[in-house]
């Protein structure tokens, strides 16, 4: 049997995408995915087909749940984009001028399944963002709650990317963007490491250099012999050292040697 409130939609624009992952909406209530579908003004055939499959499900609700009557303002899902938000009254976003605005839902039972240009299923999360373009399957059903008679959307299982688009909203960039048009990597700060100086392993200022004066020699210098006191006495203060004394017959040092004494 047709289904007349089934409608596979032309190529539409996808906007607040949540069908990979259910989310509940700002009330609270049972998570759901979600997408709204920015169907152009120019695609009438879509639009006809839509409004025909509202209509049928308005009968449906006549002889289901409304009890055989269809209130005289029935709430439809399907806005005018260049109006205003029947939530607010405040205008739709610069996205939806010339365009029909509406959001279909599916519960957590029933996840859409996603497929590219080529039909095979979208397997990379970030290919699917708000903002793309694509086609939607989607089926339109009475309802009635808390005393207000109406007719949802909801997405019919199946969704297919058709392109890329601009994206609306914050989304993950391209790892082409990052990292892709050549692209220098940064420089290591020199800081981090100071190169080694020539000719040592280490750098200059892991060790401090000697000072002068205090034990250790200057480089280039020797440290000076010391005078070995006479006979372990200190020499006088005040007079010159002696000059090394030898013996005139063996040639032998005379100061501290055994020929001296």
């Amino acid at each position: 049997m047709e289904n007349n409130t089934r409608v596979v939609t032309g190529e539409v624009r996808f906007s607040f995408i949540n069908l990979l992952k259910p989310r509940a909406n700002q009330f609270g209530g049972e998570e759901k995915y979600s997408v709204t579908i920015l169907l152009p003004k120019s695609d009438v055939a879509t639009k006809q087909k839509i409004d025909a499959a509202i209509e049928a499900a308005k009968q449906k609700g006549k002889t289901g749940n409304w009890n055989g009557v269809i209130p005289p303002n029935v709430a439809v899902p399907i806005h005018d984009g260049d109006g205003v938000k029947p939530s607010d009254g405040m205008p739709f976003g610069l996205e939806c001028k010339g365009h029909w605005v509406f959001t279909a839902t599916t519960g957590l039972d029933y996840p859409p399944k996603l497929v590219g240009p080529d039909l095979n299923p979208i397997m990379d999360a970030t290919e699917v963002y708000s903002g793309m373009y694509g086609r939607i399957s989607i089926n339109f059903s009475p309802y009635s709650f808390a005393g207000k008679k109406g007719v949802g959307c909801y997405i019919s299982t199946n969704v297919q990317k058709t392109r890329d688009g601009e994206p609306l909203g914050a989304s993950a960039p391209a790892a082409g963007d990052d990292f892709g048009g050549g692209q220098v990597p940064p420089q290591q700060p020199q800081y981090q490491q100071a190169p080694p100086q020539q000719g040592y392993g280490q750098p200059q200022y892991q060790q401090a250099p000697p000072q002068q004066g205090f034990g250790q020699p200057q480089q280039g210098y020797q440290q000076p012999p010391v005078q070995q006191p006479n006979y372990g006495q200190p020499a006088p203060q005040g007079q010159p050292p002696q000059q090394q004394q030898f013996d005139p017959i063996t040639g032998q040092p005379l100061n501290g040697g055994v020929y001296g004494i």
